[in-house]
């Protein structure tokens, strides 16, 4: 027998406030018609001036928590991917965890950029697969309206705000890639590709949070190339092939990227979760909100294999492959 991470429940959050692309109209020299035909995002969130990561990492938490029919009581860790925490310490999971009412277990952020939530997945699956753990909440929550130049309309117009999450349980399994949970992982990253995307600021260098600046065209190159490598990786590792997927649930950063990574996979847009449209690029968000709304619309159900992949900062890049 094999212990598998399985998907109990999923959960979102977005913010009351929406911003459509008419509003970077009226601030900038682009249009509608510009950002759509470019990255194919018509509208996102952006979080209120109180509304804080935390905040919406425990109103996604509370919602895959209903999702699964089970208490906060009954998790034993948190993992919370974010490259916008509330403050430099403590991380977002002890503010998630305090705010669930948890006083057990263990919490901890982690940071891959638009990547974190495939690299948090990986680490809850390996808390799970190795007996430290039997129930892992992993969340993935951003405030990027925070760092963006809103003179900069290459980048502000693309991300937005807000958090999703999937509650995992340990499950016993055949060891076979028919079961249901997390099937396989890859994770990358190459820090020669830096300054590709990064935030301009830190603690350790000029003390301030910074704005986000990003080479748009030698990253979509990366990013095509890299996302469709990882997602072979991955289902390479679980012994399964493109003819076996049923859902891909990409990062949601640009519908070109998207568009140009199933084709490079052979698979129809018809099999592939966007969400770009709606929410803009959220980062660390970006994987369970599509997860999330994929499963509400009647799209993703049990037994499907979904194949997950991101690529962000650092460069950060990686898949992860699970049978729902």
């Amino acid at each position: 027998m094999t212990t598998r991470a399985v998907v109990r429940g999923v959960g979102h959050y977005l913010p009351e406030r929406v911003v459509d692309n008419s509003w970077f109209e009226a601030r900038l020299n682009t249009s509608d018609e510009w950002i759509r035909s470019r990255s194919g995002i018509e509208r996102r969130h952006f979080a209120r001036d109180d509304e804080t990561t935390s905040h919406m990492a425990i109103a996604a938490a509370k919602a895959a928590l209903s999702d699964a029919g089970m208490r906060a009581d009954q998790v034993e860790a948190l993992i919370v991917a974010t490259s916008t925490p509330d403050l430099t310490f403590p991380s977002v999971a002890t503010m998630v965890q305090s705010g669930l009412g948890l006083t057990t277990g263990f919490a901890f952020d982690l940071q891959a950029v638009c990547a974190g939530f495939v690299f948090a997945l990986a680490q809850a699956n390996a808390l799970i697969a190795s007996g430290q753990v039997k129930s892992v909440l992993v969340i993935g929550s951003e405030t990027f309206s925070r760092i963006l130049d809103m003179e900069d309309r290459a980048t502000c117009v693309l991300f937005g705000d807000g958090a999703g999450a999937l509650l995992l349980e340990a499950a016993q399994g055949t060891g076979e890639n028919t079961d249901r949970g997390i099937l396989s992982a890859d994770l990358n990253s190459d820090g020669t590709y830096r300054d590709m995307l990064y935030v301009d600021g830190g603690v350790a260098t000029t003390g301030t949070a910074g704005k986000l600046r990003m080479q748009g065209n030698p990253l979509f190159r990366q990013a095509v190339a890299k996302l469709a490598a990882t997602a072979d990786a991955a289902l390479d590792k679980a012994g399964l092939t493109h003819d076996d997927i049923d859902w891909i649930v990409p990062h949601q950063a640009n519908i070109r990227i998207i568009q140009g990574t199933a084709k490079k996979l052979g698979l129809s847009m018809d099999k592939v979760v966007v969400t770009v449209q709606d929410h803009g690029n959220t980062s660390a968000a970006s994987i369970p909100l599509a997860l999330s709304v994929g499963k509400a619309n009647g799209q993703i159900r049990e037994n499907d294999v979904v194949v997950t992949e991101a690529i962000g900062g650092g460069l950060a890049w990686g898949a992860v492959v699970l049978r729902w």
